[in-house]
């Protein structure tokens, strides 16, 4: 359940009545956990050092075992405070504590807010592939904070930008243009909106929640290269660069019309988003064919018509391959 707040207070209004609550909190954000704490009566607060190295099996597992030190019962409630790693995380351990507690994301970044905190997947990475490991478990709620988001580095709001972008190019041609213009909170509302009923129609991505994946196989291939390497790519930054190298081979492929790669990349650009993949497009081919969504040797692709409406097409990683040379 998405809560559109203004501030702090109105986290408290809403978890007031829970008897038992732990804050899973981000390092970097500690100071947003201690509003929470100053407000709410909690029984523990967890700090979490994140990165995508340490979204492992062993964190959850260690987040698990503070919980069980800490007394943490069936009826325990968890507020993940942090970015996606951290609301991922928090969501996971959720999902296999004791066979399943409750959890409420308020999310600190714009990329969560309108993204990863929204929806119920979790999970950790696995020998550096997204992902790999997780569960679907649903939040109670989700709060939209405007507030926490006044100190978030340039980078950090950009990469988020991508992310917003992404759904809107799924799903609201108008507000794609308006947020190139700025981002609003009412804009903000309205990605997690879209994000929420496109999840609700299809919770466990049989269908249509898979349009939520446009750049994602691209752009999480582009991270695994980047870990490999210890360099520095931002989620965001990997999915703007894969809906682009995703509209190139829409038109490719013919789905797009000629055209729509060049105008995403200059609208990216007009953002200060990268908009040219940084390795040699073979060496991203063995991450892709492993892709969590892959099966039987292909992979569900979604890819742009334009801005507003995307398809799902099943293809290889050798015919895309192929198809981008």
């Amino acid at each position: 359940m998405i809560k559109g707040i203004a501030h702090m207070a109105d986290v408290a209004a809403f978890l007031k009545e829970e008897p038992e609550l732990y804050i899973v909190y981000d390092v970097n954000v500690a100071s947003v956990a201690r509003e929470v704490q100053a407000a709410l009566p909690v029984r523990e607060a967890i700090g979490l050092q994140t990165s995508e190295k340490l979204k492992t099996l062993e964190t959850v597992q260690a987040l698990c075992r503070k919980l069980l030190e800490a007394g943490a019962s069936r009826k325990a409630f968890l507020l993940a405070v942090g970015g996606g790693i951290t609301t991922d995380m928090t969501g996971f351990a959720a999902a296999i504590y004791k066979r399943g507690i409750r959890y409420a994301n308020l999310p600190t970044t714009l990329l969560a807010q309108v993204d990863a905190a929204i929806g119920g997947k979790t999970g950790v990475n696995l020998d550096g592939y997204k992902n790999m490991l997780g569960a679907f478990r649903m939040p109670e709620y989700t709060f939209l904070c405007a507030d926490v988001l006044k100190t978030l580095p340039p980078r950090e709001f950009r990469a988020g930008q991508a992310e917003l972008l992404k759904t809107f190019l799924i799903g609201d041609a108008e507000a794609y243009e308006q947020a190139l213009a700025g981002v609003t909170q009412d804009l903000i509302t309205r990605a997690a909106q879209i994000k929420a009923d496109i999840v609700a129609q299809d919770p466990e991505e049989h269908g249509i929640r898979a349009w939520l994946n446009l750049g994602h196989t691209f752009g999480h291939a582009i991270e695994h290269e980047a870990q490999e390497g210890g360099e520095d790519i931002h989620h965001g930054e990997a999915v703007a660069v894969g809906i682009l190298l995703a509209a190139r081979l829409s038109e490719r492929i013919g789905l797009a019309r000629k055209g729509l790669e060049k105008k995403l990349k200059e609208d990216f650009e007009s953002l200060g988003l990268p908009t040219e993949c940084p390795y040699p497009l073979e060496s991203l081919e063995a991450a892709m064919a492993l892709d969590k969504k892959a099966a039987e040797g292909r992979v569900k692709w979604i890819l742009p018509e334009a801005p507003g409406r995307v398809v799902i097409k099943e293809m290889s990683v050798k015919e895309v391959m192929d198809d981008l040379r």
